[in-house]
């Protein structure tokens, strides 16, 4: 399978292509100007023929909603919405099959910590830009999905913890998240688990740590998503 993964300079984008390339061929893209550029494809995503270069001949995208933070707040937020609509008419233009956009439970922060929060529920992000622009990017793959444009499994990732150290009630480990996307990839999700629609699927993964914030049975169901125990 040809995968490309964006934001390549982020850490877990690195440790996902690591995992990856043994059964699959992967590409990395990130911004011109976006540390370590020389070591993968460079695209900034606008609204032009290099994006639709840059997806031809690609089986599933992996496209990142984690925003730079060295951007001014315009910046992050034009990239969270037009970059990410960019990429996705550039994919449905090539007929790439699938997007999976890397999310975050941080769009369900505003949910009183004491209630297990479900798919069901509606977003409640907080005013802070990079919740804001993990909600605002889901916000357009879902359009560019329901109007049957393209398959898109939206991922909302726990916290991640890389030390396997104290973790909080969101807790993600690295291995957990590099196993959903793997069951992303392929997996059958025509009944629109937690969607409204057979091409939109929206799923909470998270690590199984004790007084779990986020349930995962619609990924456990949908994915074939199993948390590591702890």
């Amino acid at each position: 399978m040809n995968i490309l993964i964006t934001s390549a300079s982020k850490r877990l984008a690195r440790h996902l292509a690591a995992e990856l390339d043994a059964e699959h061929d992967v590409r990395l893209t990130d911004r011109e100007d976006a540390p370590g550029a020389q070591s993968f494809t460079l695209c900034d995503l606008n609204h032009d023929e290099a994006t639709n270069e840059l997806v031809r001949g690609i089986d599933v995208v992996v496209h990142f909603g984690e925003l730079d933070s060295s951007l001014s707040v315009s910046g992050q937020l034009d990239d969270a919405m037009r970059c990410t609509y960019n990429l996705l008419w550039a994919a449905s233009e090539e007929k790439i099959p699938r997007l999976i956009y890397l999310n975050s439970l941080s769009v369900m922060g505003r949910h009183d910590e004491s209630y297990a929060v479900t798919e069901r529920w509606k977003p409640a992000p907080t005013t802070e830009t990079s919740d804001l622009g993990y909600h605002l990017g889901e916000f357009v793959c879902r359009e560019f999905a329901r109007e049957n444009k393209i398959d898109v499994i939206s991922l909302r990732l726990g916290e991640l913890v890389w030390d396997h150290g104290e973790a909080s009630s969101s807790a993600l480990y690295p291995e957990d998240a590099v196993q959903a996307v793997q069951k992303a990839l392929i997996a059958e999700v025509s009944d629109g688990y937690a969607g409204s629609s057979s091409n939109w699927n929206v799923f909470h993964i998270q690590s199984a740590v004790p007084n779990a914030r986020f349930l995962t049975a619609a990924a456990e169901q949908g994915l074939g998503y199993q948390p590591s125990p702890r």
